[in-house]
């Protein structure tokens, strides 16, 4: 990618034939670009882009070097690209000779760094130690609920932010007579966070509650999908042992469940609880089994501490949301940058959210280790895409409102700043959801572009740190990984510092390189992995915990 060395705009790729503003540029703002000089002819917003040659309806529009749209109109130089004037295109792909050469990045400030993780018996390393409590269906949320009641609070891990004081602060107000106006207007003090209570068991980090709507009433696909993705959960590195209700005549059956786990753990041993309400008979029996059962459970899970671990075993995934049109000129390659210092290491990475790749097909295809590996990704990708057509849409519908708003226009645009999450390595294994990572290296894993979907297939997959890009900002987190939030402009980091951790805008105010916020983003990582800094989302509880109901989202 082009240096930014103009604070006004930038070419991403040498073969674009737009340019992305950096900050706000008036109506009859002069560009000088290589030979060229042009009028800005319409204000443009930081973010968007505008032509550098007049377009005719039809010609194509490339960013990143890639084709993203065709315009739908006549388009002059100078002009900002919108919906208005131009469609989604993206180039077609088909299987090509493999270009798997790259440069690796020099690791010499990260030699004989380690993290202090949480080592399992089958080699992986956990960056954190939870007891999860999961429902088979959804049937049984409700008493998932009654034991997140019984037991968070009694044993230390009830988070203990809360707006309660606030509420109190309202209902005096009411009391004393004041009006709805006077109410509105009140300044509600801002409750501090009370300490903490201290944990009984010191050495686990909480106790998690996965409630979902899923396992009954939908396909079977829908259903076995669903015990592989809570077996990748009850086998993660961050999960101690695990507590399973089932009511019992569901499609998720405890014995799927089983055979999920064995595929991904053939010697598992963790501690794990299995009760099913039809066969204990009353709930009360139910719940008290499960709390005894469960707290026997964290007695062993307490005996689990951190020792050192490379930083091979970390494994990461990488998604981003709320994406603006700094995305794939910030924080996204920094971590493309991150990417391939891990990679380089003996590390994994995990990039996913299918339907935004779409239009960079060729380039990860050529880049897969081997013809197998290229046309299984292929043959996702297009398989997914079907499906989504059928429905009704496709991949050209993936931006949202806010993308769209903050530039990326065309799902090719967005796809083509998303994809530089992923860096330039190989990809050693492409993975359909929910499968296991089991190869280092850069995997690519079906998922819906939808936030936190794809961040919890994800983890299902393995990955023990997940870190998420953002330009518009969301408050994305997961039950057992660390999500690490990035701001891709320090608008946002300002704005919003009680959500993200980590800002990259100073890619795009030119005083950090892409390559020193990738190294600083991944000492940060470290400090989280080994339990010394605790992200936003682990901070405010942010547990999010969505399956995918295949071919439904985007």
């Amino acid at each position: 990618m082009a240096s930014l060395e103009t604070t006004y705009f930038i070419q991403i790729h040498p073969s674009d034939n737009v340019l992305v503003a950096l900050v706000d540029l008036p109506a009859g703002f002069k560009v000088k670009f290589n030979t060229l000089t042009f009028d800005i002819i319409a204000p443009i917003a930081a973010k968007h882009k505008f032509t550098i040659h007049d377009l005719s309806e039809g010609n194509s529009i490339f960013m990143y070097g890639v084709l993203v749209g065709k315009a739908s109109e006549a388009i002059p130089a100078g002009h900002p690209i919108t919906v208005d004037n131009v469609k989604h295109a993206a180039g077609g792909y088909q299987l090509g000779e493999r270009k798997i050469q790259w440069q690796q990045p020099d690791t010499t400030a990260f030699k004989d760094k380690t993290f202090m993780g949480f080592h399992r018996k089958d080699g992986s390393v956990g960056t954190a130690n939870y007891w999860i409590v999961i429902p088979l269906v959804f049937c049984e949320n409700r008493n998932v609920e009654v034991l997140k009641e019984a037991l968070t609070d009694k044993l230390g891990f009830k988070k203990t932010k809360s707006y309660e004081n606030e509420v109190d602060g309202l209902i005096a107000l009411y009391k004393t007579g004041k009006s709805i106006e006077d109410i509105l207007q009140a300044d509600l003090q801002n409750t501090a966070a009370a300490t903490p209570a201290n944990k009984l068991f010191p050495n686990i980090d909480g106790i998690k509650f996965l409630n979902h709507d899923m396992g009954c009433g939908g396909t079977r696909m829908d259903s076995d999908a669903l015990c592989g993705l809570l077996a990748g959960y009850i086998t993660h590195p961050n999960v101690a042992g695990a507590t399973v209700l089932s009511l019992g005549c569901q499609h998720a059956q405890i014995s799927i469940l089983e055979a999920e786990i064995k595929k991904r753990d053939p010697g598992f041993s963790k501690p794990l609880v299995v009760l099913e309400q039809q066969k204990l008979g009353t709930e009360s029996k139910l719940l008290q089994e499960a709390l005894k059962q469960t707290f026997a459970g964290l007695i062993l899970a307490n005996q689990e501490q951190r020792t050192p671990a490379p930083l091979s075993k970390l494994c990461i995934g990488l998604e981003c949301g709320g994406s603006d049109g700094f995305s794939g000129i910030s924080a996204n390659p920094a971590l493309g940058h991150l990417s391939d210092l891990l990679v380089t290491m003996g590390g994994s990475v995990i990039l996913a959210e299918f339907p935004e790749l779409c239009g960079v097909e060729q380039e990860l295809s050529d880049r897969c280790i081997d013809i197998a590996t290229a046309n299984r990704f292929m043959g996702l990708m297009s398989t997914y895409n079907a499906l989504a057509e059928a429905t009704g849409s496709g991949f050209y519908a993936n931006p949202s409102p806010g993308n769209i708003k903050d530039g990326l226009i065309t799902d090719a645009i967005k796809s083509a700043g998303a994809a530089k999450k992923g860096g330039n390595s190989p990809v050693t294994a492409v993975l359909d959801y929910p499968e296991k990572v089991t190869k280092p290296g850069l995997n690519l894993l079906c998922t819906p572009g939808s936030d936190v979907e794809s961040t919890t297939a994800e983890v299902a997959s393995g990955a023990n740190i997940v870190l998420f890009t953002t330009g518009l900002g969301t408050p994305t987190g997961n039950p057992v990984a660390p999500v690490i939030k990035l701001s891709t402009n320090t608008v946002l980091f300002n704005k919003m510092p009680d959500i993200i951790d980590i800002n990259c805008g100073t890619i795009i105010e030119g005083t950090e390189s892409i390559e020193q916020a990738g190294a600083r983003i991944l000492h940060y990582v470290i400090e989280v992995a080994s339990g010394r800094i605790k992200p936003k989302s682990v901070e405010l509880g942010q547990d999010d915990f969505i399956p995918w109901k295949r071919g439904v989202s985007l």
